[in-house]
């Protein structure tokens, strides 16, 4: 009743009624809004509208939108198809998609145009684009200009351009690591906190300790989590991870009081990390921020997997979830690959000696 009676949802439920018909396209026509979307968020969980995926209508939306920043006919033609048939039909294959795709998709774009727009300032068309061209739209604007490579290599495969044409990639930085001394001091803190949520808690053990993404922890439902009065257990794909006490305690709390279980937003949701949205996981950019006011959670993640010692790679790779090429290449930055495993299998050595498979040091 709160949320109803506040001003500019009063106005929007005035609008709705209006409405002869309640659908998506109805809802679309509408002037956008959160308080459009967390009422057709409502709709949909309660079954009085069916599901569609929100992002994709999302970039469509937003797409239309962004052909009209083109300042040529032909190059908005260009990038019509270029939305079409690349971005339009990739999400159309995905069963959902998802934030980073979208998010991505919308930047190639937007620096697409860009490209496009400083072509038709200086009278030139696409197909007679230059190295020349290129090397000085580049050196003219921010690094992330690099990121219209993806457009450029769309633009070859359709034979839109010379294929020789070249720019110079967008490369983020060298990322820090968070150092095992550090790591270890936030983990212990973790079983004594009150600073943080039992939601945040549990979910910072997962990076910390497992070297887990938060895009995929973001995901996790109660049929991956298990917890029972002797073990908690949490499975990313096929790999089922055990949490220890004192690293259980928060998922135990969380088990027992899950956020967001009283309000109509989550009338049936199976999410372990619901969000405000209606039927929706928290966003990963909204959990990695609340976790950044104890640690940088891409810091913490490279320092988990460059603490790997000589555990084979493909262990590894299986009990934290990853590909064992991403593995071998955190591993070969830290001098524990695979072949270091084999040899010290070689060397003499007692019993005791024996190579161990640590997932992280101390824990």
């Amino acid at each position: 009743m709160t949320w109803i009676q506040q001003p500019h949802v009063t106005a929007f439920l005035q609008q709705l009624a209006a409405t002869p018909v309640i659908t998506h396209t109805h809802l679309d026509e509408l002037p956008a809004s959160r308080t459009r979307e967390y009422v057709r968020g409502l709709l949909v969980e309660h079954q009085a509208l069916p599901r569609r995926d929100e992002l994709s209508a999302r970039f469509a939306e937003w797409a239309e939108q962004a052909l009209e920043r083109i300042t040529s006919q032909n190059h908005r033609d260009i990038i019509r198809r270029y939305i079409r048939w690349h971005h339009q039909r990739r999400m159309n294959q995905m069963d959902e998609v998802t934030q980073g795709t979208f998010l991505r998709a919308k930047q190639s774009v937007t620096v697409g145009i860009e490209l496009l727009n400083w072509l038709t300032e200086r009278d030139t068309e696409l197909a007679a684009l230059t190295q020349a061209h290129l090397d000085r739209w580049q050196a003219e604007g921010p690094t992330t200009r690099g990121i219209a490579s993806h457009f450029l290599d769309w633009a070859t495969r359709t034979s839109l351009i010379d294929p020789s044409l070249k720019l110079q990639p967008h490369r983020r930085g060298t990322s820090p690591r968070l150092d095992a001394a550090a790591q270890a001091e936030l983990v212990r803190g973790l079983s004594h906190t009150t600073d943080m949520s039992p939601r945040d808690r549990a979910a910072a053990i997962l990076v910390l300790v497992f070297g887990q993404q938060v895009s995929d922890i973001v995901q996790l439902t109660w049929h991956d989590v298990k917890v029972t009065e002797d073990l908690v257990t949490v499975t990313f794909g096929a790999v089922e991870i055990a949490l220890t006490s004192p690293l259980d305690e928060p998922w135990r709390e969380l088990a027992a009081t899950p956020t967001h279980d009283q309000t109509a937003a989550h009338p049936n949701s199976n999410w372990v990390f619901r969000g405000g949205a209606p039927g929706r996981h928290l966003r990963a950019s909204t959990l990695t921020q609340r976790l950044s006011a104890a640690f940088s959670s891409r810091a913490a993640r490279l320092g988990t997997l460059h603490e790997l010692k000589i555990a084979p790679v493909a262990i590894i790779a299986e009990a934290l979830g990853y590909a064992p090429a991403t593995i071998d290449r955190h591993a070969l930055a830290s001098s524990a690959n695979y072949m270091e495993y084999i040899s010290s299998l070689h060397a003499p050595s007692s019993s005791h000696d024996k190579p161990s498979l640590p997932l992280r040091r101390g824990y």
